[in-house]
C-alpha cells in the first residue's frame, strides 16, 4: 500500500509523561492550576496524579502527524477532543491513518490511548501535500 493511501497508517508516536515535564509545560503556558503540578490537590480532586494538561495531548497528536508528514506537506487544520486523563508514568501512544484523499489535500484520524487501550484524545488533521518537486 502506498504511504500516501487511504488506509495508510500515520507513523506512531511513544509518550511517557513524566511530573517534571508536566511542570515544565505549566511553567511556559503559564497554566498556575494545581492539578497539572501539585499531586496532593489533584487527589483531592480524585485524581490518582498530577494530570496531563489537555492542550499537551493536542501537542503530541499534532506532533505525530508533523513527523510523519515531513517535508511531504504541512498541517492546515487540526481538532481534537480530551475523553480521558493521562498522569506521569501513563504510556501513551499516538496512531492514526489516513481516512480521505483529495488531490492534495489528506485527512487523517488520529488516536492517543494510553497503556490500557483507553482513548485518552481522539484528534483529526488536514495535511496539504506540497507539489513533489517542493519536496525535500
Amino acid at each position: 500500500m502506498s504511504e500516501l493511501a487511504v488506509g495508510a497508517p500515520v507513523t506512531p508516536l511513544l509518550v511517557r509523561p513524566t511530573s517534571i515535564s508536566l511542570f515544565r509545560f505549566s511553567a511556559v503556558t503559564w497554566n498556575p492550576h494545581r492539578i497539572h503540578y501539585d499531586q496532593a490537590y489533584a487527589a483531592t480532586e480524585g485524581y490518582p496524579d498530577v494530570l496531563v494538561h489537555s492542550h499537551l495531548h493536542g501537542c503530541w497528536l499534532l506532533a505525530a502527524v508533523r513527523r510523519w508528514i515531513g517535508d511531504r506537506g504541512r498541517v492546515e487544520g487540526f481538532s481534537w477532543q480530551n475523553r480521558h486523563f493521562a498522569v506521569p508514568g501513563d504510556e501513551l501512544t499516538i496512531t492514526g491513518e489516513v481516512v480521505e484523499i483529495d488531490g492534495d489535500r489528506l485527512v487523517c484520524e488520529l488516536r492517543e490511548t494510553n497503556q490500557d487501550g483507553v482513548v485518552c484524545a481522539p484528534g483529526r488533521a488536514v495535511v496539504r501535500l506540497k507539489p513533489k518537486e517542493d519536496q525535500s
